[in-house]
Protein backbone atom coordinates (compact mmCIF):
# COMPACT_ATOMS: atom_id res chain seq x y z
CA UNK A 1 0.00 0.00 0.00
CA UNK A 2 1.54 3.31 -1.05
CA UNK A 3 1.78 5.98 1.65
CA UNK A 4 1.43 9.75 1.26
CA UNK A 5 2.84 12.26 3.76
CA UNK A 6 1.84 15.90 3.83
CA UNK A 7 1.82 18.89 6.17
CA UNK A 8 -1.34 20.78 7.01
CA UNK A 9 -1.88 23.88 9.17
CA UNK A 10 -3.78 23.21 12.39
CA UNK A 11 -5.05 25.50 15.14
CA UNK A 12 -3.43 25.34 18.58
CA UNK A 13 -4.66 22.32 20.54
CA UNK A 14 -4.13 21.80 24.26
CA UNK A 15 -1.55 19.15 24.95
CA UNK A 16 0.22 19.48 21.57
CA UNK A 17 3.74 20.79 21.23
CA UNK A 18 4.13 24.36 19.98
CA UNK A 19 3.98 24.86 16.23
CA UNK A 20 1.28 25.15 13.64
CA UNK A 21 1.93 22.06 11.46
CA UNK A 22 0.91 18.47 12.04
CA UNK A 23 2.30 15.50 10.10
CA UNK A 24 -0.63 13.58 8.62
CA UNK A 25 -0.27 10.00 7.40
CA UNK A 26 -2.56 9.16 4.50
CA UNK A 27 -2.89 6.05 2.39
CA UNK A 28 -3.42 5.30 -1.26
CA UNK A 29 -6.00 2.54 -1.46
CA UNK A 30 -4.70 -0.71 -2.89
CA UNK A 31 -7.07 -2.01 -5.57
CA UNK A 32 -6.63 -5.77 -5.71
CA UNK A 33 -7.73 -7.25 -9.03
CA UNK A 34 -5.59 -10.39 -8.85
CA UNK A 35 -8.51 -12.76 -8.26
CA UNK A 36 -12.00 -13.08 -6.81
CA UNK A 37 -10.36 -15.19 -4.09
CA UNK A 38 -8.90 -12.13 -2.33
CA UNK A 39 -12.19 -10.96 -0.80
CA UNK A 40 -12.42 -10.46 2.96
CA UNK A 41 -15.34 -11.69 5.07
CA UNK A 42 -17.92 -8.96 5.63
CA UNK A 43 -18.95 -8.01 9.18
CA UNK A 44 -22.19 -9.96 8.67
CA UNK A 45 -20.25 -13.03 7.54
CA UNK A 46 -17.89 -12.78 10.51
CA UNK A 47 -20.91 -12.63 12.83
CA UNK A 48 -22.47 -15.83 11.49
CA UNK A 49 -19.07 -17.52 11.74
CA UNK A 50 -18.70 -16.47 15.35
CA UNK A 51 -22.14 -17.77 16.32
CA UNK A 52 -22.17 -20.94 14.18
CA UNK A 53 -23.40 -24.15 15.73
CA UNK A 54 -20.71 -26.82 15.33
CA UNK A 55 -20.11 -30.53 15.70
CA UNK A 56 -17.53 -32.96 14.35
CA UNK A 57 -17.80 -33.23 10.58
CA UNK A 58 -15.68 -36.39 10.33
CA UNK A 59 -18.31 -38.05 12.52
CA UNK A 60 -20.94 -36.41 10.31
CA UNK A 61 -22.65 -34.40 13.04
CA UNK A 62 -21.69 -30.76 12.37
CA UNK A 63 -25.15 -29.19 11.92
CA UNK A 64 -23.91 -26.15 9.99
CA UNK A 65 -22.01 -28.29 7.49
CA UNK A 66 -25.08 -30.49 7.05
CA UNK A 67 -27.24 -27.41 6.46
CA UNK A 68 -24.78 -26.05 3.88
CA UNK A 69 -24.57 -29.35 2.01
CA UNK A 70 -28.34 -29.76 1.94
CA UNK A 71 -28.87 -26.16 0.85
CA UNK A 72 -26.41 -26.37 -2.05
CA UNK A 73 -27.66 -29.78 -3.16
CA UNK A 74 -31.20 -28.39 -3.26
CA UNK A 75 -30.09 -25.35 -5.29
CA UNK A 76 -28.65 -27.64 -7.94
CA UNK A 77 -31.26 -30.38 -7.54
CA UNK A 78 -28.62 -33.02 -6.88
CA UNK A 79 -29.15 -35.95 -4.53
CA UNK A 80 -26.28 -35.17 -2.19
CA UNK A 81 -23.35 -32.83 -1.56
CA UNK A 82 -20.07 -32.78 0.33
CA UNK A 83 -18.18 -29.81 1.78
CA UNK A 84 -14.41 -29.79 1.08
CA UNK A 85 -11.63 -27.31 1.86
CA UNK A 86 -10.71 -26.22 -1.67
CA UNK A 87 -11.69 -26.21 -5.34
CA UNK A 88 -8.65 -28.29 -6.26
CA UNK A 89 -9.62 -30.96 -3.75
CA UNK A 90 -13.20 -30.80 -5.00
CA UNK A 91 -12.20 -31.59 -8.58
CA UNK A 92 -9.66 -34.22 -7.64
CA UNK A 93 -12.00 -36.01 -5.24
CA UNK A 94 -14.60 -36.13 -8.02
CA UNK A 95 -12.15 -37.51 -10.58
CA UNK A 96 -10.84 -40.18 -8.22
CA UNK A 97 -14.29 -41.24 -7.02
CA UNK A 98 -15.47 -41.46 -10.64
CA UNK A 99 -12.56 -43.33 -12.19
CA UNK A 100 -10.11 -46.20 -12.36
CA UNK A 101 -6.35 -45.90 -13.04
CA UNK A 102 -5.57 -46.07 -16.75
CA UNK A 103 -8.79 -44.45 -17.91
CA UNK A 104 -8.57 -41.52 -20.31
CA UNK A 105 -9.98 -38.08 -19.45
CA UNK A 106 -10.91 -35.60 -22.20
CA UNK A 107 -10.59 -31.94 -21.23
CA UNK A 108 -9.71 -28.53 -22.63
CA UNK A 109 -5.99 -27.78 -22.87
CA UNK A 110 -6.39 -24.60 -20.80
CA UNK A 111 -8.61 -26.01 -18.04
CA UNK A 112 -7.99 -25.53 -14.33
CA UNK A 113 -7.88 -29.28 -13.64
CA UNK A 114 -4.77 -29.58 -15.81
CA UNK A 115 -3.02 -26.22 -15.43
CA UNK A 116 -3.55 -25.34 -11.77
CA UNK A 117 -3.96 -28.60 -9.85
CA UNK A 118 -0.38 -29.92 -9.86
CA UNK A 119 -0.91 -32.88 -12.20
CA UNK A 120 -3.67 -34.11 -9.90
CA UNK A 121 -5.47 -36.33 -12.45
CA UNK A 122 -2.40 -38.50 -12.99
CA UNK A 123 -0.97 -38.30 -9.47
CA UNK A 124 -4.20 -39.02 -7.59
CA UNK A 125 -6.21 -41.04 -10.08
CA UNK A 126 -3.78 -42.49 -12.62
CA UNK A 127 -5.69 -40.88 -15.47
CA UNK A 128 -4.35 -40.35 -18.95
CA UNK A 129 -5.33 -36.79 -19.90
CA UNK A 130 -6.18 -36.01 -23.53
CA UNK A 131 -5.77 -32.24 -23.92
CA UNK A 132 -8.06 -30.75 -26.55
CA UNK A 133 -7.50 -27.27 -27.98
CA UNK A 134 -10.65 -25.14 -28.05
CA UNK A 135 -11.51 -21.55 -28.91
CA UNK A 136 -13.53 -20.57 -25.83
CA UNK A 137 -13.18 -23.62 -23.56
CA UNK A 138 -16.02 -25.69 -25.01
CA UNK A 139 -15.21 -29.19 -26.28
CA UNK A 140 -17.88 -29.83 -28.88
CA UNK A 141 -19.90 -33.01 -29.04
CA UNK A 142 -18.37 -33.77 -32.43
CA UNK A 143 -14.84 -33.48 -31.03
CA UNK A 144 -15.74 -35.68 -28.07
CA UNK A 145 -17.14 -38.32 -30.41
CA UNK A 146 -14.04 -38.27 -32.61
CA UNK A 147 -11.70 -38.40 -29.60
CA UNK A 148 -13.11 -41.63 -28.17
CA UNK A 149 -10.60 -44.40 -28.73
CA UNK A 150 -11.60 -47.79 -30.14
CA UNK A 151 -12.07 -50.48 -27.53
CA UNK A 152 -9.24 -52.92 -28.03
CA UNK A 153 -6.33 -54.36 -26.10
CA UNK A 154 -3.91 -51.67 -27.30
CA UNK A 155 -5.76 -48.49 -26.28
CA UNK A 156 -6.57 -46.79 -23.01
CA UNK A 157 -10.27 -46.66 -22.25
CA UNK A 158 -11.76 -43.24 -22.97
CA UNK A 159 -14.14 -42.90 -20.07
CA UNK A 160 -14.43 -39.32 -18.79
CA UNK A 161 -15.10 -35.79 -20.06
CA UNK A 162 -14.56 -32.66 -17.95
CA UNK A 163 -15.68 -29.10 -18.72
CA UNK A 164 -15.06 -25.82 -16.89
CA UNK A 165 -17.88 -23.25 -16.73
CA UNK A 166 -17.17 -20.38 -16.59
CA UNK A 167 -13.73 -20.90 -18.08
CA UNK A 168 -10.98 -19.04 -16.24
CA UNK A 169 -8.15 -19.24 -18.77
CA UNK A 170 -10.34 -18.27 -21.70
CA UNK A 171 -11.37 -15.09 -19.90
CA UNK A 172 -14.44 -16.05 -17.87
CA UNK A 173 -16.26 -17.37 -20.92
CA UNK A 174 -19.61 -19.12 -20.57
CA UNK A 175 -19.97 -22.50 -22.21
CA UNK A 176 -23.01 -22.80 -24.53
CA UNK A 177 -25.63 -24.88 -22.77
CA UNK A 178 -27.07 -26.39 -25.94
CA UNK A 179 -23.63 -27.81 -26.83
CA UNK A 180 -23.22 -29.17 -23.30
CA UNK A 181 -26.47 -31.07 -23.79
CA UNK A 182 -25.14 -32.52 -27.04
CA UNK A 183 -21.98 -33.66 -25.23
CA UNK A 184 -24.22 -35.32 -22.66
CA UNK A 185 -25.87 -37.31 -25.45
CA UNK A 186 -22.46 -38.54 -26.64
CA UNK A 187 -21.53 -39.45 -23.07
CA UNK A 188 -24.72 -41.49 -22.76
CA UNK A 189 -24.07 -43.20 -26.09
CA UNK A 190 -20.53 -44.23 -25.15
CA UNK A 191 -21.00 -44.65 -21.38
CA UNK A 192 -18.71 -41.74 -20.45
CA UNK A 193 -18.70 -39.97 -17.09
CA UNK A 194 -19.29 -36.22 -17.35
CA UNK A 195 -17.74 -33.86 -14.77
CA UNK A 196 -18.20 -30.10 -14.34
CA UNK A 197 -15.62 -27.86 -12.76
CA UNK A 198 -18.21 -25.27 -11.80
CA UNK A 199 -16.04 -23.11 -9.57
CA UNK A 200 -17.62 -20.04 -11.15
CA UNK A 201 -20.92 -21.58 -12.28
CA UNK A 202 -22.62 -18.85 -10.23
CA UNK A 203 -21.33 -16.30 -12.75
CA UNK A 204 -22.70 -18.30 -15.68
CA UNK A 205 -26.07 -18.50 -13.93
CA UNK A 206 -26.26 -14.75 -13.31
CA UNK A 207 -25.05 -13.82 -16.79
CA UNK A 208 -27.41 -16.16 -18.67
CA UNK A 209 -30.40 -16.43 -16.35
CA UNK A 210 -30.28 -20.22 -16.70
CA UNK A 211 -31.17 -21.83 -13.34
CA UNK A 212 -28.32 -23.47 -11.45
CA UNK A 213 -30.10 -26.82 -11.52
CA UNK A 214 -30.42 -26.67 -15.30
CA UNK A 215 -26.75 -25.78 -15.73
CA UNK A 216 -25.74 -28.74 -13.55
CA UNK A 217 -28.27 -31.29 -14.79
CA UNK A 218 -26.18 -32.78 -17.65
CA UNK A 219 -23.28 -33.68 -15.35
CA UNK A 220 -22.65 -36.76 -13.22
CA UNK A 221 -20.48 -34.79 -10.80
CA UNK A 222 -20.20 -31.07 -10.10
CA UNK A 223 -17.78 -28.97 -8.06
CA UNK A 224 -18.61 -25.39 -7.04
CA UNK A 225 -16.49 -22.83 -5.20
CA UNK A 226 -17.64 -20.67 -2.31
CA UNK A 227 -14.41 -18.67 -1.94
CA UNK A 228 -14.30 -16.98 -5.33
CA UNK A 229 -17.05 -14.58 -6.41
CA UNK A 230 -19.30 -15.42 -3.47
CA UNK A 231 -16.77 -14.16 -0.96
CA UNK A 232 -16.41 -16.96 1.60
CA UNK A 233 -12.88 -17.30 3.01
CA UNK A 234 -12.61 -21.01 2.29
CA UNK A 235 -14.45 -24.00 0.88
CA UNK A 236 -16.02 -25.77 -2.08
CA UNK A 237 -18.86 -28.25 -2.49
CA UNK A 238 -19.07 -31.37 -4.65
CA UNK A 239 -22.39 -32.82 -5.76
CA UNK A 240 -23.83 -35.89 -7.43
CA UNK A 241 -25.78 -39.01 -6.60
CA UNK A 242 -25.91 -40.23 -3.00
CA UNK A 243 -23.78 -43.23 -3.99
CA UNK A 244 -21.19 -41.00 -5.61
CA UNK A 245 -20.99 -38.64 -2.62
CA UNK A 246 -20.47 -41.65 -0.35
CA UNK A 247 -17.38 -42.48 -2.43
CA UNK A 248 -16.27 -38.86 -2.23
CA UNK A 249 -16.37 -38.98 1.59
CA UNK A 250 -13.74 -41.69 1.53
CA UNK A 251 -11.58 -39.83 -0.99
CA UNK A 252 -11.82 -36.60 0.99
CA UNK A 253 -10.48 -38.45 4.03
CA UNK A 254 -7.67 -39.98 1.95
CA UNK A 255 -6.69 -36.51 0.70
CA UNK A 256 -6.57 -35.14 4.25
CA UNK A 257 -9.77 -33.13 3.86
CA UNK A 258 -11.64 -34.52 6.85
CA UNK A 259 -12.25 -31.57 9.19
CA UNK A 260 -13.68 -31.36 12.69
CA UNK A 261 -15.61 -28.34 14.03
CA UNK A 262 -15.73 -26.91 10.53
CA UNK A 263 -19.15 -25.35 10.94
CA UNK A 264 -17.34 -22.09 11.74
CA UNK A 265 -16.24 -21.75 8.11
CA UNK A 266 -19.19 -23.63 6.64
CA UNK A 267 -21.33 -20.84 8.11
CA UNK A 268 -19.41 -18.36 5.96
CA UNK A 269 -20.10 -20.50 2.90
CA UNK A 270 -23.79 -20.74 3.74
CA UNK A 271 -23.99 -16.96 4.19
CA UNK A 272 -22.18 -16.44 0.88
CA UNK A 273 -24.40 -18.71 -1.18
CA UNK A 274 -27.52 -17.33 0.49
CA UNK A 275 -26.68 -13.65 -0.06
CA UNK A 276 -24.05 -13.05 -2.72
CA UNK A 277 -25.18 -14.73 -5.94
CA UNK A 278 -27.36 -12.01 -7.48
CA UNK A 279 -24.80 -9.28 -6.81
CA UNK A 280 -22.34 -10.98 -9.20
CA UNK A 281 -24.02 -8.91 -11.91
CA UNK A 282 -22.18 -5.91 -10.44
CA UNK A 283 -18.86 -7.66 -10.93
CA UNK A 284 -19.76 -8.41 -14.55
CA UNK A 285 -20.62 -4.76 -15.20
CA UNK A 286 -17.40 -3.63 -13.54
CA UNK A 287 -15.35 -6.05 -15.63
CA UNK A 288 -16.97 -4.67 -18.79
CA UNK A 289 -16.14 -1.12 -17.68
CA UNK A 290 -12.55 -2.11 -16.99
CA UNK A 291 -12.20 -3.95 -20.32
CA UNK A 292 -13.62 -1.08 -22.35
CA UNK A 293 -11.26 1.36 -20.66
CA UNK A 294 -8.18 -0.82 -21.13
CA UNK A 295 -9.07 -1.39 -24.78
CA UNK A 296 -8.62 2.35 -25.35
CA UNK A 297 -5.03 2.30 -24.10
CA UNK A 298 -2.13 1.65 -26.46
CA UNK A 299 -0.36 -1.23 -24.66
CA UNK A 300 -3.44 -3.45 -24.40
CA UNK A 301 -5.21 -5.72 -26.83
CA UNK A 302 -8.58 -6.80 -25.38
CA UNK A 303 -10.79 -9.45 -26.96
CA UNK A 304 -14.15 -8.05 -25.87
CA UNK A 305 -15.96 -11.21 -27.01
CA UNK A 306 -14.35 -13.00 -24.07
CA UNK A 307 -15.42 -10.44 -21.47
CA UNK A 308 -18.59 -12.25 -20.48
CA UNK A 309 -18.42 -12.34 -16.69
CA UNK A 310 -15.92 -11.00 -14.12
CA UNK A 311 -12.56 -11.74 -15.77
CA UNK A 312 -10.60 -9.48 -18.12
CA UNK A 313 -7.52 -10.83 -19.87
CA UNK A 314 -5.43 -8.37 -21.87
CA UNK A 315 -2.62 -9.12 -24.27
CA UNK A 316 0.40 -6.82 -24.03
CA UNK A 317 1.50 -5.30 -27.33
CA UNK A 318 5.18 -4.94 -28.33
CA UNK A 319 7.01 -2.16 -26.57
CA UNK A 320 5.83 -3.18 -23.12
CA UNK A 321 6.37 -6.29 -21.01
CA UNK A 322 4.05 -7.97 -18.53
CA UNK A 323 6.69 -7.71 -15.81
CA UNK A 324 7.28 -4.00 -16.34
CA UNK A 325 3.60 -3.13 -16.36
CA UNK A 326 2.81 -5.19 -13.28
CA UNK A 327 5.73 -3.62 -11.41
CA UNK A 328 4.55 -0.10 -12.25
CA UNK A 329 0.94 -0.94 -11.38
CA UNK A 330 1.98 -2.39 -8.05
CA UNK A 331 3.92 0.78 -7.27
CA UNK A 332 0.71 2.74 -7.90
CA UNK A 333 -1.34 0.50 -5.59
CA UNK A 334 -2.90 -1.69 -8.27
CA UNK A 335 -2.56 -5.48 -8.28
CA UNK A 336 -3.14 -7.94 -11.13
CA UNK A 337 -1.50 -11.22 -12.18
CA UNK A 338 0.52 -12.37 -15.20
CA UNK A 339 -1.26 -14.81 -17.49
CA UNK A 340 1.48 -16.63 -19.37
CA UNK A 341 4.18 -14.53 -20.99
CA UNK A 342 2.14 -11.93 -22.88
CA UNK A 343 -1.05 -11.46 -20.90
CA UNK A 344 -2.34 -9.91 -17.67
CA UNK A 345 -5.52 -10.96 -15.89
CA UNK A 346 -7.82 -8.64 -13.93
CA UNK A 347 -10.73 -10.04 -11.89
CA UNK A 348 -13.55 -7.99 -10.38
CA UNK A 349 -15.19 -9.06 -7.12
CA UNK A 350 -17.29 -7.87 -4.20
CA UNK A 351 -14.41 -5.95 -2.60
CA UNK A 352 -13.94 -3.83 -5.74
CA UNK A 353 -16.48 -1.10 -6.50
CA UNK A 354 -17.26 0.65 -9.76
CA UNK A 355 -15.37 3.65 -8.44
CA UNK A 356 -12.38 1.41 -7.75
CA UNK A 357 -12.42 0.24 -11.37
CA UNK A 358 -12.57 3.82 -12.60
CA UNK A 359 -9.67 4.70 -10.31
CA UNK A 360 -7.73 1.65 -11.57
CA UNK A 361 -8.15 2.86 -15.14
CA UNK A 362 -6.97 6.33 -14.14
CA UNK A 363 -3.83 4.95 -12.50
CA UNK A 364 -3.05 2.69 -15.46
CA UNK A 365 -3.54 5.57 -17.88
CA UNK A 366 -1.04 7.63 -15.88
CA UNK A 367 1.45 4.75 -16.21
CA UNK A 368 1.11 4.09 -19.93
CA UNK A 369 0.59 7.71 -20.98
Amino acid sequence: MGRLFFLTPVPPVAGLARGNYLLILGSMKTIDLRSDTVTRPSPEMRQVMMTAEVGDDVFGDDPTVIKLEEYVAALFEKEAALYVPSGTMANQVCLRANSQPGWELLCDRECHIVNYEVAGPVVHSGLLVNLITTEYGMISAEVVRHSIRPKNVHCPLTKMVALENTHNHHGGTILPHDEILRVRQVCDEFDLIFHLDGARIWNAHVATGIPLAELAAPFDSVSVCLSKGLGAPIGSVVMGSAEFISKCHRQRKLFGGGMRQVGIIAAAGLHAVSNNIARLAEDHANARLLAEGLAQMAPFDVDMARVQTNIVIVKIRPGWTVENLLEKMKASGLLAVPFWSEKIRFVTHLDVSREDCQEALSRIESIVG
